[in-house]
C-alpha cells in the first residue's frame, strides 16, 4: 500500500489532455517545425554541429556518413538512425535543397525517387556555406544547452550568417500544425535584408520588387503572381508550378517534345511512368515514342506523330501529369521564444534580421573581452620591459615564484594575470625586435577596442557591419534565378491553344476517321481530274465528306439515332492521302453504329432546331438545346424503325422550308412549321411518301432563296437549280423530279462564290467553284462535274468552307 499523502486522485480526461499537450508541443517544439532563426529543426542542426565537431569542413577529406550518424546518436539526438541519416542525405540532395549543407560522396540517392546507399558506403562533409551558418559559433555568439545526457552541450540555434529557412525552404507537419516554406534565391534575400536594413518600415509590396517568389532547385516555372504575393502578405497561398517543355525537330523532320526540368519535388519517374499510361489508355494520343535521356539533367523526349498540334499535347501533359501542380505554402516557424507562429515574409525576415544584430553583437561583445584581455596583459609587458632591470633583479631576488610575483604586483599596481605572464615571459622576448612588436600589437589591439565598442555603442554600426559581410556573401554564393515567374494565361483551354481554321472531315467505309486543312487541296477548274484525297485501303472509300472549323462542336449521328459530340480539333489530324484512325478510337461507339450525318455547332442556342431525316422519309424536329449535356457515350436523337435508318440532320431557325431528295432524283418541299418540337426519344412524322421501288431518302437541305440547289449523280453529272423550280406542297406526299439520273450521290444548297469538294470511289478528290457550274431546269441530266475513269463513280460532294486564320 502507498504511505499516505503520496497516491493523488484525477480525472483520467485531464491527464490524457495534460499528456497529449506535453507530447504536442514536444512534437512542435523538438521535432517538426524550424527555427524563423537559422532555419534548422534539432536534427539538422545537431548534425550540422557534429560533422564541424568531427571537422568534416569543406577543404578536408571526406568521412564516412556511419561516422557521423553515430557520433549525432551518441552525443545529440537519441532516436533512430534513419531519421538522422535521413536528414543528412536531404541536406546533400541538390534536387531537394536549394543551396546543399553537404557534400556527398557515393550514392545519395536521385530525383527518380531512387534511395540512397547504406551509410557504411557513403562519405560527406560540410559545403562553405553550412560553415557559414556556423561560424563564429565559439564566441558566445548563442546559447548552448545541455545534451540529453548531461554529457556535453550543443548549440540552441545556430549563428545562421545566411537567411537559410527562406533559402533552402521546411516543410514539416506537427500536431494541429504544419509548415511548408519554399527556397528562394540568395541573392534576392540578401537584397531584401539590406533593404530592410536600411529601412525598417518597407512594406511588402517593395519587398516584392526585391524578392518576386520562390526559387527551385528543379528549376521550372510559376504560373501567375496571384499565389505569390497572397503568400507573402498573409503567409500562406498557393503557387502553381509547371515544369518546362521545349519543341524540338528530330532527326527525322518530326517535332519532339522535351522536357527539360520538372516542378519541386515531383518525381521524374513518375512522370514517365503517367505519361506512358496516358498513351495506353489513348487520354493523349498523336505521341510516337516515349524515352527518357535523363542524367544528371532532366530530359525525357516525347516525339510526335507527324501533324499533331505541339501545344495540344502539351496542353494535355500539363492537365493529366504532374508536370503542373501547386506547392501550397505556410510560413510556420517558431520565435525566439520557441513558439510557433504563422509569419508573413516581413517578419520571417525580421526574425532572421534580429537573430543575425544579437549574434553580431555578442560576437562584438567577446571580441572585446579578448582584445581587452589581450591589452591588459601587453600593458604589463610594457611595464615590464620598461622597468626590465629593476624586474630581473626583483626576480632573481626572490626565493620562489609566489614571492616574486607578490614583489612585482605590490611594487608597480599589476594584476595577478599581468604578473603572471610577466614571469612567463621568455628571454627572446626581451630583445629589441621582440619588444618593438609588443608595442605595435598594443597599439593595434587600442584600434581594434576602439572600433568594438564604437560597434556596440551604435545601432548603426552594427546594422552596416552586419550588411557589409552578407554583401561579401553575396558576391561568394549569389547564382542566377533558376525557376521563371511567368504571367497567368487566365482561364485555359485546350481550345485557346488551337488554330481556328478550315478543315474537311472525311470518315471512310470502314469507320476511318480524319480531318484535313481545306489548305491542303488547290482550286480547279471544273471537269478536272483533281488530287488523291484518299488512298484506297482493301475496297476501301470515302462515305463521308463534311467541311467544319477547328473550333466547333461536331455532333455525329448514328444510322440508329444515337448521337455523339466531340470537338474538331480532336479529330486526328491526317494529310491528304493518310487513311486515319478508326472511329472507335474517336467516339465510344456501340456495335453496329456508323455515322450517319454530322452537324457543327458553335453554341447549343434555342433559338436554333435540329431537324433529322430517315432513309424512309421519317423527319422530326427537337430543340438544339436539348443536345447540349451530351454525355461520354452518347444520347437517343431519334427513334428509328427495325428496318429504317436515319440519314440527315439539318440546323434550323424554326421558320424554314426543306427540300428532300431522294436517290431516284425524287424531292419535296415543305414549311418546318409542319413540324412540331418534340423530345429527342421520339420517332417522328412523315415527311416524304417512297413511291419508287427501291428508293431511299439521300439528302435533306435547308431552302434559301440567295442559294441554289445542287445535286449530282454516280456518273459525274451535275447541275444548279433555283430553289424556286421546287413549289411548296404539304408534308407527307410523294414529291416531284429533282433530276433525272439513275443514281444521285449528293445534294447541297450552295452559294455563287461557294466552292465544293468531289470525291471518287477510287479516292480522287476534286476542288471546284460553284460558278463553273451552270444554273438550269429542275428535271434535267446537268453538265460534266469530274472526268471518271472507267469503274470509277461519284460518291460524295460537300461544300468548302474558309475560315480567315488566327
Amino acid at each position: 500500500m502507498p504511505e499516505e499523502g503520496k497516491l493523488i486522485e484525477t480525472n483520467i480526461v485531464d491527464v490524457m489532455k495534460m499528456a497529449y499537450i506535453d507530447y504536442s508541443m514536444s512534437v512542435i517544439v523538438s521535432r517538426a517545425l524550424p527555427d524563423a532563426r537559422d532555419g534548422c529543426k534539432p536534427v539538422h542542426r545537431r548534425v550540422l554541429y557534429a560533422m564541424l565537431r568531427e571537422g568534416l569542413l569543406h577543404n578536408r577529406p571526406f568521412d564516412k556518413c556511419a561516422g557521423v550518424v553515430g557520433e549525432v546518436l551518441k552525443n545529440y539526438h537519441p532516436h533512430g538512425d534513419a531519421s538522422v541519416y535521413d536528414t543528412l542525405v536531404r541536406m546533400a540532395q541538390k534536387w531537394v535543397m536549394r543551396y546543399p549543407l553537404i557534400t556527398p560522396q557515393g550514392n545519395f540517392g536521385s530525383i527518380d525517387n531512387d534511395p540512397p546507399a547504406a551509410y557504411r558506403y557513403t562519405e560527406c562533409k560540410l559545403t562553405s556555406l553550412a560553415e557559414e551558418l556556423l561560424q563564429y559559433i565559439d564566441e558566445d555568439t548563442v546559447n548552448f544547452l545541455p545534451n540529453y545526457k548531461e554529457s556535453t552541450t550543443e548549440p540552441a540555434v545556430l549563428p545562421a550568417a545566411l537567411p537559410n529557412l527562406l533559402m533552402n525552404g521546411s516543410t514539416g507537419i506537427a500536431v494541429g500544425m504544419a509548415t511548408n516554406i519554399p527556397p528562394h534565391n540568395l541573392g534576392e534575400l540578401i537584397d531584401v535584408t539590406c533593404a530592410l536594413i536600411d529601412n525598417p518600415a518597407i512594406s511588402i509590396d517593395e519587398i516584392i520588387q526585391l524578392l518576386p517568389g520562390p526559387d527551385f532547385p528543379t528549376g521550372g516555372l510559376i504560373i501567375g503572381r496571384e499565389g505569390i504575393n497572397k503568400y507573402m502578405r498573409t503567409g500562406r497561398g498557393s503557387v502553381k508550378m509547371r515544369g518546362v517543355i521545349e519543341v524540338e525537330e528530330s532527326k527525322s523532320g518530326k517535332e519532339q517534345l522535351v522536357i527539360t526540368e520538372i516542378p519541386y519535388n515531383v518525381n521524374r519517374a513518375n512522370i514517365l511512368v503517367k505519361i506512358a499510361e496516358l498513351i495506353q489508355n489513348k487520354q493523349i494520343e498523336g505521341i510516337s515514342d516515349l524515352r527518357d535521356e535523363s542524367d544528371e539533367n532532366t530530359r525525357i523526349v516525347i516525339e510526335l506523330k507527324r501533324g499533331e498540334a505541339p501545344r495540344i499535347i502539351i496542353n494535355k501533359l500539363y492537365k493529366h501529369t504532374q508536370l503542373e501542380t501547386f506547392f501550397g505554402v505556410i510560413l510556420l516557424a517558431l520565435t525566439k521564444e520557441k513558439r510557433p507562429k504563422e509569419m508573413n515574409i516581413k517578419e520571417l525576415l525580421n526574425c532572421y534580421l534580429e537573430h543575425r544584430i544579437e549574434v553580431v553583437y555578442r560576437r562584438t561583445q567577446f571580441r572585446l573581452r579578448k582584445a581587452e584581455q589581450r591589452a591588459h596583459i601587453l600593458e604589463g609587458y610594457r611595464i615590464a620591459l620598461n622597468n626590465l632591470d629593476d624586474f630581473v633583479r626583483i626576480i632573481r631576488s626572490s626565493s620562489d615564484r609566489k614571492i616574486a610575483k607578490e614583489k612585482i604586483i605590490n611594487k608597480y599596481g599589476l594584476s595577478d594575470k599581468q604578473a603572471t605572464a610577466i614571469l612567463e615571459l621568455r628571454l627572446y622576448q626581451l630583445t629589441g625586435l621582440e619588444r618593438d612588436k609588443i608595442e605595435e600589437e598594443y597599439i593595434q589591439l587600442q584600434q581594434i577596442i576602439a572600433e568594438l565598442k564604437e560597434i556596440l555603442s551604435s545601432e548603426q554600426q552594427l546594422l552596416k557591419c552586419i550588411k557589409e559581410e552578407v554583401l561579401d556573401l553575396r558576391k561568394k554564393y549569389n547564382d542566377p534565378r533558376r525557376t521563371k515567374i511567368i504571367k497567368e494565361e487566365g482561364h485555359f483551354s485546350v481550345e485557346d491553344l488551337v488554330r481556328k481554321e478550315g478543315c474537311m472531315i472525311t470518315i471512310s467505309r470502314q469507320g476511318f476517321i480524319k480531318r484535313t486543312a481545306v489548305s491542303s487541296y488547290k482550286a480547279q477548274k471544273r471537269g478536272g481530274k483533281g488530287v488523291i484525297g484518299v488512298r484506297s485501303h482493301k475496297e476501301d472509300y470515302i462515305e463521308h465528306l463534311f467541311t467544319a472549323n477547328t473550333h466547333d462542336c461536331l455532333l455525329f449521328f448514328m444510322n440508329n439515332g444515337r448521337v455523339y459530340m466531340e470537338k474538331v480539333y480532336f479529330i486526328p489530324e491526317g494529310s491528304r492521302t493518310a487513311k486515319g484512325r478508326s472511329i472507335i478510337n474517336v467516339l465510344n461507339l456501340q456495335k453496329d453504329e456508323n455515322v450517319a450525318s454530322m452537324i457543327c455547332v458553335s453554341a447549343f442556342s434555342e433559338d436554333k432546331h435540329l431537324v433529322l431525316c430517315t432513309r424512309k422519309g421519317i423527319v422530326k424536329k427537337t430543340n438544339l438545346s436539348a443536345y447540349k449535356n451530351l454525355r461520354k457515350g452518347g444520347l437517343i436523337g431519334i427513334k428509328i424503325d427495325s428496318d429504317d435508318q436515319l440519314e440527315k440532320v439539318q440546323l434550323t431557325s424554326g421558320n424554314d422550308e426543306l427540300v428532300l431528295i431522294t436517290e431516284k432524283g425524287m424531292s419535296i418541299r415543305f414549311p418546318e412549321t409542319d413540324l412540331r418540337d418534340q423530345g429527342r426519344a421520339t420517332r417522328g412524322v412523315k415527311g416524304l411518301t417512297l413511291k419508287k421501288p427501291h428508293d431511299k431518302v439521300l439528302s435533306m437541305e435547308v431552302v434559301n432563296k440567295t442559294e441554289t440547289l445542287l445535286l449530282a449523280g454516280e456518273n459525274g453529272l451535275g447541275k444548279r437549280s433555283s430553289f424556286d423550280h421546287y413549289r411548296k406542297q404539304n408534308r407527307g406526299g410523294s414529291g416531284i423530279i429533282a433530276m433525272k439520273s439513275k443514281k444521285v450521290t449528293g445534294a447541297l444548297s450552295v452559294k455563287e462564290d461557294d466552292e465544293m469538294m468531289l470525291l471518287t470511289k477510287s479516292g480522287q478528290a476534286v476542288r471546284i467553284p460553284v460558278k463553273e457550274i451552270n444554273v438550269i431546269g429542275r428535271s434535267t441530266q446537268g453538265v460534266k462535274l469530274v472526268n471518271l475513269d472507267q469503274g470509277d463513280s461519284l460518291i460524295g460532294v460537300s461544300k468548302v468552307i474558309e475560315v480567315e486564320d488566327e
